[in-house]
């Protein structure tokens, strides 16, 4: 009865964790450029004295699903999606470089290009700054060109967005939403990368998928509970049965 009370409570504690992060999931349904978070968990033998029956979850490293999305046109000339695998580099509140997918751009108060949540945007000198009375374009290879006052004529190639395209499992999500790689490490530039200019990709969440694993996550929840409320109630008939025996 002990140790189904223990394995019982372990099972709705993850199992809550899970829903957290489902719902988390559940939230950036529409969040630009955002991979689907995954949790995995692995079991711990007890270390102590007596009998090794007992066992404990343990969270392992948060992972991500990092398929792309699908390609929403916009038009908006400062929308950019990279093209298959890929990063745009972006540098993160302490300084340091960081990498994401939400390619929606825009001009800074400084005068800085900046990501939707004022993040500024890595070139491969580092942060880019747009001139004054700029209307900008970006091309294929990340390459951002001016026209200042409207002298159309006169495009100037200012700036390349920096792209990299680290392998997959070097690739790790900080809680700040964006990612690095897993020595910490600048990636390298990788010339191969494309973005398309006028285009963002949106959220990969399976929204169907994902309202299921929730139910799925609930209904398993409840079982746990069951199974808590089960080996109480079979320790108090252990109990009286004693009792009585001893009478």
């Amino acid at each position: 009865m002990d140790r189904l009370l223990y394995i019982a409570m372990n099972g709705a504690k993850h199992s809550q964790i899970q829903q957290s992060v489902i719902a988390h999931n559940l939230a950036n349904l529409s969040t630009v450029g955002y991979k689907a978070q995954s949790s995995a968990f692995r079991a711990v033998p007890v270390v102590g004295a007596g009998a090794p029956t007992r066992a404990f979850v343990v969270d392992s490293t948060p992972g991500a699903d990092l398929s792309s999305g699908t390609m929403m046109s916009t038009g908006r000339p400062l929308d950019v999606a990279v093209q298959g695998s890929g990063w745009i580099a972006v540098q993160d509140a302490s300084g340091a470089e960081a990498y994401t997918r939400n390619g929606s751009l825009q001009v800074g108060i400084n005068g800085q290009l900046v990501t939707s949540n004022g993040l500024p945007v890595m070139g491969d000198g580092g942060p880019i700054s747009i001139p004054p009375d700029s209307t900008l374009t970006v091309g294929k290879d990340g390459t951002i060109s001016v026209v200042t006052n409207n002298q159309y004529n006169a495009t100037t190639a200012l700036a390349r967005l920096k792209l990299v395209n680290p392998a997959d499992a070097d690739m790790v999500r900080s809680d700040d939403g964006l990612f690095r790689t897993k020595n910490g490490q600048p990636a390298p530039a990788d010339a191969s990368v494309g973005v398309a200019s006028g285009t963002l990709e949106a959220s990969n969440v399976n929204s169907v998928d994902t309202l299921i694993g929730m139910i799925d996550q609930s209904r398993f929840f409840d079982m746990q509970v069951k199974l808590m409320q089960t080996a109480d109630q079979n320790a108090s008939l252990a109990t009286q049965a004693m009792a009585i025996s001893n009478a």
